[in-house]
């Protein structure tokens, strides 16, 4: 597949995606997100008796997308709120497309209830909303072009070359960790979503992309031969603090919203780890390795 293919089968994908906002023509006549039917008391209350609720995402594999083929939004996070929120009483779930960096506004803006985008833990973020405990916990990784060019392999290759540029998503983690190794403002490029960032870095407009290595690999399997990219081998993640990052991804709810958030935390605990959730994420490239070991919410929101 030639270059210029490639690059408009990545426009395409990425034009699809933003138009696609929700599950299926069976979620439109879902309630306004927050807004509690007659007798309802909280967003539980008012998920239960509308059957159903909305989580935001932000078209990130594996963690939460569209999946143009079936029409519904799935991933990693989506799928395991599926089976938590079922159990819960809570049958279907509607999706909200909204760029990562929107996420915690619209869901302080109540436009969904939950984000479920395998969003990581941070002390920063848990001052802004209630986190479940984490559902996986992953390292860093380059998506760069073939070759690697640059010899980009670390966030401190990228500190070390004043010519080389980083791409990250609007609002995600790794623009976090960019500052705090020091990488100069003007050397980051930030890209609304995963799609545009393998674009620009196709383009030339960033040396490599740096995201979790569960995404990095994902659209590595997705990428056609011909792309010209690849991941970059060997890897190191970045030292912050003296300690190498590692992030730990959950769910997101309002902090008024605290009673939901622990209900939901209750069933995820006897969820994760079990037979049925390994066998659930193995197609989105899970692994025990990734299983968060028994790290917190509150261990993660305390810095620890």
């Amino acid at each position: 597949m030639t270059l210029l293919r490639s690059r408009r089968m990545l426009l395409a994908l990425s034009l699809g995606v933003l138009a696609a906002c929700s599950d299926s023509g069976a979620d439109k006549a879902a309630p306004v997100a927050g807004g509690a039917p007659a007798g309802a008391t909280s967003t539980l209350d008012a998920a239960k008796a509308a059957g159903k609720i909305r989580i935001g995402y932000a078209n990130e594999a594996p963690f939460a997308y569209m999946d143009s083929k079936e029409a519904k939004v799935t991933g990693e996070s989506v799928e395991i709120a599926r089976v938590v929120l079922k159990r819960m009483g809570i049958n279907e779930v509607e999706g909200v497309l909204t760029e990562f960096g929107s996420l915690i506004p619209g869901l302080a803006a109540k436009r969904f209830d939950i984000i479920a985008a395998g969003m990581y833990v941070t002390p920063e973020r848990c001052q802004q909303v209630a986190f479940s405990d984490p559902t996986y916990g992953v390292g860093e990784a380059f998506l760069v072009k073939q070759g690697n060019p640059k010899n980009l392999h670390s966030y401190e290759d990228v500190v070390k070359n004043p010519d080389a540029k980083l791409g990250v998503v609007v609002g995600a983690i790794e623009g976090d960790y960019a500052q705090k190794v020091k990488i100069p403002a003007g050397q980051v490029v930030v890209f609304p979503d995963a799609v545009s960032a393998l674009s620009g870095v196709q383009a030339g407009r960033a040396d490599a992309y740096a995201a979790t290595a569960l995404t990095i690999n994902d659209l590595m399997g997705k990428t056609q031969d011909g792309s010209g990219l690849e991941k970059a081998d060997p890897f190191t993640d970045p030292v912050i603090d003296g300690k190498g990052v590692r992030g730990y991804g959950a769910y997101a709810f309002r902090t008024d919203d605290k009673a939901f958030a622990d209900a939901f935390n209750a069933e995820l605990a006897k969820y994760i780890g079990t037979d049925e959730h390994k066998k659930l994420v193995a197609p989105f490239g899970f692994t025990d390795q990734e299983l968060p070991q028994g790290i917190t919410a509150a261990k993660l929101c305390a810095g620890q």
